[in-house]
């Protein structure tokens, strides 16, 4: 057969394949997703390529991973406000290549001080609202920024925010996605105080490929550059978020601002298979899934196969189990006893794991009794050429936060205070000077003592679930860490909270597309009720360091519009 002839056979052959593979991905086989991206002198993975690109600039300037991270993150607050602003919170975990140590960062903020539980009451309230003034809790995005920077920063504050502060004036052309998540959201925020002129020219929001500004970002962020965190907190713009908030209702005071600090805070891990997964613990949920992780460790993921009707039931009631500790004990730890070593035992997750029961699901879980020993979202993550690397994950919480954009600043203030339940005596109620319960979580892997894994998942409640899949998928399934990302997932919904909602009737289960329809219909006959939902499976990124070849493999999945890039 004539060579020419050969080829068009063979393309023949391959076109079917590739339209076949085109729907729903085929995970877990090699190059069926896009490449692992290599490289051995830094690395950034992040949810929009522009502040990927921005990361990797900051490193090439001799910046470390936390000087790159803050760019990015800078950047992100400016091309993906749908999820991240300097009006939200901040939480990191960074590898100091020096002391080969995990360093956590918890930067949340808390309740106005003048704002007590009787105002709740007093408008007949019974949960706390979703958007507005009364959710609005103090912003700790900036001070996370300056307390990493002060710990491992190099280059000068000024230098790391130029990027943002340029892409704020001259406008960055709006990616698909968020472009999506902006147009939606403007329905809801478009009634709020200042949104309007800040996030929607002309009356509208930017359509994909729109050229979006933001001086008045830009503006913001350069005070930040000359003034440091005390022109946040204690100067000009402080004195602006305290005249707005007094004007729209809102309880945020200059006070309230001027007291405000990071925490540093010791990571927690459990060994899942020979490998230490890292979280922080409460006021965040990132302990949730190292609860998932101690019970599963008990059963043979493996053997069921991956996606699998009985691996998924497996990882959706270890959910369940862990949800419901989730629900009763998460809190601030600096104004409630969290038993987190009781949580996160072995011996605490052999006996929950006997009430798994492998057939069925279960309808309803009360929470454990675990022993008290003293002891929407971006999330990116940034390594160096020195070994460090960082682990960041910022959010607004709902979108936009509370809708509330403070005049000629830019952003949107955050309204994490939604997440107090207004009930008596629970941890976790609403106190004024409280940080709530928390969602965003960054992962970390440690293997033998040395980095392994820097990864987060974005998403509400999905967060901890998305972890758990992602280190299934790489630890019990042999995924590579692009492979990981990008296979199909569960979210499971409906399960208690730390807000007072119990689960009822084994809540809902919402499965990707790519999940076939046998394995649908076995997990429906164990009793899992089934729900199609369009869009809440998290948002990946991750950075592997390979240290037999000395490289950093980095990935970002393709639920978002990000990118992860090295050199």
């Amino acid at each position: 057969m004539p060579t020419y002839a050969l080829a068009a056979l063979l393309v023949l052959l391959i076109l079917p394949l590739r339209a076949a593979s085109g729907g729903d991905r085929i995970s877990g086989r090699a190059f069926a997703t896009r490449s692992e991206v290599l490289a051995s002198h830094g690395m950034a993975a992040t949810s929009q390529p522009l502040a990927t690109q921005i990361a990797l600039d900051i490193l090439k300037q001799g910046g470390s991973a936390v000087d790159a991270a803050i760019a990015a993150n800078a950047a992100l607050g400016l091309m993906e406000p749908t999820g991240s602003g300097i009006g939200g919170d901040l939480f990191a975990i960074v590898w100091d290549p020096q002391t080969e140590v995990l360093h956590g960062l918890n930067g949340s903020g808390r309740s106005p001080r003048g704002l007590s539980k009787a105002t709740f009451t007093e408008q007949g309230l019974t949960a706390i609202p979703k958007f507005g003034p009364l959710p609005v809790s103090v912003p700790g995005c900036v001070d996370g920024w300056f307390a990493l920077h002060a710990r491992f920063g190099t280059l000068p504050m000024a230098k790391i925010l130029a990027p943002a502060i340029r892409y704020a004036r001259e406008g960055f052309p709006v990616s698909e996605l968020i472009a999506y998540y902006w147009g939606r959201s403007a329905r809801v925020f478009e009634r709020y105080p200042g949104f309007a002129e800040t996030f929607l020219p002309g009356g509208k929001a930017p359509a994909k490929g729109d050229r979006f500004q933001n001086a008045a970002l830009a503006r913001t962020y350069e005070q930040l550059a000359k003034g440091g965190r005390a022109a946040f907190y204690e100067g000009a713009i402080a004195a602006t978020l305290d005249a707005f908030c007094r004007k729209h209702g809102c309880f945020l005071r200059r006070e309230d601002l001027a007291a405000h600090a990071s925490e540093w805070v010791e990571p927690v891990s459990v060994n899942y298979r020979g490998y230490d997964v890292w979280e922080l613990p409460p006021n965040g949920q990132g302990i949730a899934a190292l609860q998932m992780l101690g019970i599963l460790e008990g059963f043979d993921l493996k053997a069921m196969g991956h996606n699998s009707a009985e691996a998924l039931h497996h990882l959706v009631e270890a959910k369940k189990l862990a949800y419901e500790d989730r629900a009763r004990f998460y809190a601030d730890m600096q104004m409630a006893k969290v038993p987190v070593a009781g949580l996160i035992s072995k011996t605490y997750a052999a006996k929950r794991r006997k009430l798994l029961d492998a057939t069925k699901a279960a309808r309803s879980i009360a929470h454990g009794d675990p022993k008290l020993r003293e002891g929407d979202t971006v999330y990116l993550t940034v390594a160096d050429g020195n070994g460090m690397m960082v682990s960041l994950i910022q959010s607004n919480f709902r979108g936009f936060g509370s809708g509330l954009c403070p005049t000629g600043l830019g952003f949107c203030l955050q309204n994490r205070g939604e997440l107090f339940t207004l009930a008596e005596g629970h941890p976790n109620t609403y106190a004024p000077g409280k940080r709530p319960f928390h969602t965003i979580i960054p992962g970390f892997v440690t293997k033998d003592g040395k980095p392994w894994l820097s990864f987060g998942v974005m998403g509400g409640d999905m967060q901890p679930q998305g972890h758990v899949q992602v280190l299934c998928n790489l630890i019990d399934f042999g995924m590579n860490v692009q492979e990981a990302g990008d296979a199909a997932r569960f979210h499971h919904t409906g399960s208690s909270t730390p807000t007072g909602v119990t689960m009822t009737d084994g809540g809902e289960l919402h499965l990707e597309s790519a999940i076939p329809e046998a394995v649908r219909r076995e997990l429906t006959r164990r009793g899992h009720t089934l729900k199609p939902a369009i869009g809440p499976y998290g948002g990946y990124q991750a950075i592997h360091w390979d240290a037999a070849r000395k490289i950093y493999v980095g990935a970002s999945e393709s639920r978002k519009d990000g990118q992860a890039a090295g050199y």
